[in-house]
């Protein structure tokens, strides 16, 4: 019991007679401290004494499906920070492989009496995965907000890039440069962003089912996308449209190692413009998510649900940026 006294103490910023004050239920202590000692313990993973349980702490889960990808430690940074501005903890909860499932994810965060979570990627994105874990968020009426797209009847509120002008700016771009084999590597075939932005491809090109051979799909890794390009690049694909700028790297991979250059030989747009991708080589042409704009949004959401204001069901879309580096370039014999 010291020790708990004495941890929790610490992290609050306060007196373990405090810490004691709170935990028994006295008076004297402003809501600021009893908040801070009580998003304290949870934050330790202490259980809340039995009269304090029925009361979720001012504490949300971020959960992102990995941190490799640079973006989603950008994403992470935004809504920490206005969650910090809006007297939130966050809870961060990023996916390894091999480690804690978002499934297990979900039952931590419900374990410590979360006021919401944001999820940036996971299962909701993927159509044909399991989303009963979703359900359980939804039974017991949590705020959730859902970033970049998601299964319709999950119920949740949205932020999410406009898929549809994204790729409307990436093959306008590509057009103007005079290519006329445009191909595209996006993510797995349920993954719901992916589709959008199929959809959007065959309105924007007219393509038909005949047009499948210009496009691959792969997982979100550079090696995934290196054989899903290597396919398009054999097949004379001289401008090629990734889901990410992952995806794009390892489509630059692709090409040299069949001896083609970029971009005097194939041309790749990425999508999300993350850190470094003005240091790669060539710099990355890609279309820019809105990351700040969509986080602060993302929380304002949650915050509105959590406060009791009521959820917007409707999708917000955010528009996108193309911003053309050195990895396109005019078709070759143009």
């Amino acid at each position: 019991m010291t020790k708990r006294l004495t941890e929790v103490a610490k992290k609050a910023g306060v007196s373990e007679a405090t810490v004691s004050r709170v935990l028994n239920g006295r008076d004297g202590v402003s809501e600021a401290t009893r908040t801070a000692v009580l998003t304290a313990l949870d934050v330790l993973g202490y259980e809340r004494p039995t009269k304090l349980r029925g009361e979720r702490a001012r504490l949300v889960g971020l959960v992102l499906p990995e941190l490799q990808n640079p973006i989603f430690p950008a994403l992470a940074e935004v809504v920490t920070g206005t969650l910090a501005q809006r007297g939130y903890t966050p809870a961060l909860c990023a996916r390894t492989i091999g480690g804690v499932s978002e499934m297990d994810y979900v039952e931590m965060l419900l374990d410590h009496q979360v006021s919401g979570v944001i999820f940036a990627g996971g299962s909701y994105a993927l159509a044909d995965a399991k989303h009963d874990h979703y359900r359980r968020l939804t039974d017991r009426g949590l705020p959730v907000v859902l970033v970049n797209a998601g299964v319709d009847e999950l119920g949740f509120p949205r932020v999410s890039t406009d898929d549809a002008v994204a790729v409307e700016q990436a093959y306008g771009h590509l057009r103007s440069l005079g290519h006329e084999r445009i191909g595209m590597v996006l993510g797995p075939e349920g993954h719901v962003p992916s589709r959008r932005k199929l959809d959007a491809m065959m309105k924007a090109a007219g393509w038909d089912e005949g047009d499948a051979e210009c496009v691959e799909r792969s997982s979100f890794s550079m090696e995934g996308a290196r054989v899903a390009a290597t396919k398009l690049v054999e097949r004379g694909v001289t401008g090629i449209i990734c889901a990410s700028d992952v995806l794009a790297l390892g489509t630059i991979r692709a090409a040299r190692r069949l001896g083609r250059s970029v971009p005097a030989d194939v041309s790749v747009v990425g999508f999300d413009d993350s850190a470094f991708m003005t240091c790669t080589d060539p710099p990355l042409t890609t279309v820019r998510q809105p990351i700040e704009t969509m986080g602060q949004a993302a929380v304002d959401l949650l915050v509105t649900q959590i406060e009791g204001a009521g959820v917007l069901q409707d999708e917000l879309l955010f528009e996108p940026e193309l911003v053309v580096r050195g990895s396109t370039a005019p078709a070759p014999g143009r």
